[in-house]
């Protein structure tokens, strides 16, 4: 006869320990899958303490000083190097056209880019070729299409002499020095240069929607626009968030462009300079290696602002449809 503190009694309330071989066996394997994951990951966190986080930390530490670039920093400013950032016009300025080259990115770029990956992902002939063109620009080395590209918007340079020789001599200008067209110049630049990027990225997209969905729409009568209005964009709209993020920070850190084809002085005098070109001109140039240093942890802060607020208000809906740990 079974007692009604047996094991039937103990079975209706209360759940029955782990053996402790049982939880010696599960420490173990915890154990060896935490060491896997060291080992795995060790060398990337390694890699990316040295080579980001230690360079970030020191350049906020060489900014509180005025430093040439050699021997222990010993001249202590405190935040007067980022005081003077904030109250130099010049820093202003490129911070507009930092912001300036943002917005136009994404306005010229996004729209651009779609509606030739739309046109590439038909059956044409010739589009294999076609994606190969487009994409060229982008794999060409920085420092070629700089250089090229300032010798053909020289003022005696082919894109004025091409003007010339249509017979619309009065459209030919300083493409470079002109404040009020520089910029602009800079724009067809970066357009050229990365647009096939956004648009091979697209494509991948595009690649990824089922053919039945638009087979379903055209059974039911939807035409090509409203196909393309309602499905494929708003399935594309991950894509496109993506390639958005990256343009902005790349927007954000441009220098090499403007650098190659403007210079060092003619970047600031004909609208073109950047956060970054601010910073190798009165950084490095001048010989204030803090000044410098400043002026980077300035620019990483707003690059890490803009990117977490893109990430919290824009890119959560994608993440957190990414994620599905602890869902159930």
């Amino acid at each position: 006869m079974t007692s009604p503190e047996g094991p039937s009694a103990a079975g209706d309330g209360a759940r029955v320990a782990p053996s402790p071989a049982r939880r010696s066996r599960r420490g173990r394997v915890d154990w060896r899958k935490h060491l896997e994951i060291a080992v795995l990951s060790g060398p990337a966190v390694v890699l990316f303490v040295a080579f980001v986080i230690f360079p970030v930390v020191m350049a906020a530490y060489y900014g509180f000083f005025k430093w040439k670039g050699y021997g222990p920093p010993t001249e202590f400013v405190g935040l007067q190097n980022y005081v003077t950032i904030f109250q130099d016009s010049t820093f202003i300025d490129a911070l507009q056209h930092n912001g300036f080259i943002l917005v136009m990115s994404l306005v010229i770029q996004g729209p651009f880019a779609v509606g030739l990956a739309l046109l590439l992902n038909q059956k044409m002939r010739g589009r294999s070729l076609i994606r190969v063109l487009i994409f060229v620009p982008y794999v060409i080395s920085e420092v070629i299409v700089g250089t090229g590209w300032s010798l053909m918007l020289q003022t005696n340079g082919a894109v004025n002499d091409l003007l010339t020789k249509i017979g619309l001599e009065s459209w030919t200008v300083d493409w470079l020095s002109n404040p009020d067209v520089a910029i602009w110049s800079l724009m067809i630049i970066i357009s050229w240069k990365y647009i096939g990027f956004a648009v091979i990225l697209f494509l991948a997209g595009l690649q990824s929607i089922p053919e039945e969905l638009f087979e379903a729409a055209a059974i039911d009568g939807a035409s090509y626009w409203q196909i393309q209005r309602r499905i494929t964009l708003p399935l594309l709209g991950p894509t496109i968030r993506i390639w958005a993020f990256l343009s902005i920070i790349g927007s954000l850190q441009l220098f090499d462009l403007v650098y190659i084809v403007w210079g060092q002085y003619v970047a600031a005098t004909a609208g073109t300079s950047t956060m970054a070109t601010y910073m190798v001109v009165n950084g490095r140039n001048a010989g204030n290696y803090g000044f410098g240093n400043a002026v980077a942890v300035v620019l990483f802060v707003i690059s890490l602002v803009i990117a977490l607020t893109y990430q919290r208000f824009v890119l959560r809906r994608d993440t957190e449809g990414a994620l599905t740990e602890g869902k159930k």
